[in-house]
């Protein structure tokens, strides 16, 4: 069994910031991947950012320039520092892993619960 736990999620007005946490515990002996994906209501699932063991980034365009993901390789966990939110970044937020899971070393992609970020204007 592999959990990922969210937390960090919140009410913020238009321009400010939030930080997102999301540590991974459970039968595990890597983590590839570690990522942030949201979901607006009526809207599909989107990638926001995703940072990989190598230490290599990738972040949606709309995120550009404004969230920041990192990773705390000793915790496992990962942070999305999200500053000039807007309207539309109100989400719920899901941490995504791809981790090699015990007993039997096969990879698993395992996501969080979610945190609901909303942005008011």
């Amino acid at each position: 069994q592999v959990q990922l736990v969210e937390s960090g999620g919140g009410l913020v007005q238009a321009g400010g910031s939030l930080r997102l946490s999301c540590a991974a515990s459970g039968r595990f002996v890597g983590i590839n991947t570690m990522g942030w994906y949201r979901q607006a209501p009526g809207k599909q699932r989107e990638l926001v950012a995703a940072t990989r063991s190598v230490g290599s980034t990738n972040y949606a365009d709309s995120v550009k320039g404004r969230f920041t993901i990192s990773r705390d390789i000793a915790k496992n966990t990962v942070y999305l520092q999200m500053n000039s939110l807007k309207p539309e970044d109100t989400a719920v937020y899901y941490c995504n892993a791809g981790v090699v899971a015990l007993p039997d070393y096969r990879d698993l992609e395992v996501w969080g619960q979610g945190t609901l970020v909303t942005v008011s204007s």
